[in-house]
């Protein structure tokens, strides 16, 4: 049974990184994480931040955002600094934890659609431009796995978390070509497995509606992180299938701005009635579930963050310590 119970989805507000990581360790305990702190600007969106990862593909930013170059830059290094800052302050704050630590990149078929060719469209639309960023990317999250358990030797595992928000879209043809005139086409399926597989047991995050379940299942991943507002009837089908093949469940039921937060039974409640609908056992819940924010807590306020990541935290223990009574309420 998993001890996790609660965690984030990655990031923070604010340009404040030793704060944001104090924060985390704090309130999610069980499973923190290295925040992301976008609001510090080029290279530490999510786009660069994963950028900086890969292994002899350097970027720039041009108007239309980040693109392949030649020679790593101003702009490559500027999200290399911010990373090893990132780790600095992790090793800070951290250095005498022991436990799992989530560690959050953006997954390759969200990265392929953002980043553009040195000249021409996205790389997604050239298929082996997308197997060499995977590649590439599948190499430099191995050694920032690496990096981090050798900062941290008490970490006793790393949850590597896809952040997948394009993956519906290349999936479905939807993602408009550099010019925004036409639409790249579709991605096989066996692709997006094939790609997935290169990770280690990594939890996919996905906060766009029509989450891939099956997809997922079939490329054996670790977890599933998504957003409770956006699941339909329609998705509960394929998602029970990939619990009942071991999946963790990480569910977003904690909006991402700030709103006044409810009771901790009201925020419990959608995982306990999803639970029921799906058919498992009540004692299976807090084992297999991780509440979290609907998404990154990027657009908050600093004190909405805190009180979210604590919100979901006592909302898991009410999952731990009578789900059976959560159902018959529900």
């Amino acid at each position: 049974m998993s001890t996790w119970e609660a965690t984030g989805v990655g990031s923070h507000p604010g340009e404040d990184h030793l704060e944001a990581v104090r924060v985390v360790f704090g309130e999610v305990p069980g499973l923190p994480y290295l925040p992301e702190l976008p609001a510090r600007g080029v290279g530490a969106d999510m786009i660069g931040r994963t950028a900086a990862l890969l292994i002899d593909l350097p970027v720039e930013v041009q108007p239309s955002g980040w693109r392949l170059t030649d020679r790593p830059g101003r702009d490559h290094q500027r999200a290399v600094d911010h990373l090893r800052w990132d780790l600095d302050g992790l090793e800070e704050i951290g250095h005498d934890y022991a436990g799992p630590l989530k560690l959050q990149v953006c997954g390759p078929w969200t990265l392929a659609g953002a980043i553009e060719l040195k000249y021409g469209d996205k790389v997604l639309a050239d298929a082996g431009a997308v197997r060499d960023m995977t590649a590439s990317l599948a190499q430099g999250v191995a050694d920032h796995c690496a990096e981090v358990r050798r900062r941290l030797p008490g970490v006793t595992e790393i949850v590597l978390q896809l952040d997948e928000p394009g993956l519906p879209g290349a999936l479905a043809g939807t993602v408009p070509t550099a010019s925004g005139f036409g639409r790249l086409a579709a991605v096989e399926e066996w692709r997006a497995e094939e790609s997935l597989r290169l990770f280690e047991d990594p939890v996919v995050h996905c906060c766009a509606p029509s989450v891939p379940f099956g997809v997922l299942r079939r490329a054996g991943v670790r977890g599933v992180s998504v957003d409770a507002s956006l699941l339909r009837r329609r998705d509960e089908e394929a998602l029970g299938e990939l619990i009942e093949a071991g999946a963790m469940f990480f569910h977003g039921v904690v909006p991402a701005r700030d709103v006044r937060l409810p009771d901790v039974k009201v925020i419990a409640k959608p995982a306990v009635e999803l639970w029921r609908r799906l058919g498992f056992p009540p004692d299976k819940l807090a084992g297999q579930v991780v509440l979290t924010p609907a998404c990154g807590l990027a657009g908050a306020s600093p004190a909405y963050a805190k009180a979210a990541l604590r919100a979901c935290k006592k909302a898991a223990q009410v999952l731990r310590e009578d789900p059976a009574s959560g159902m018959q309420q529900g």
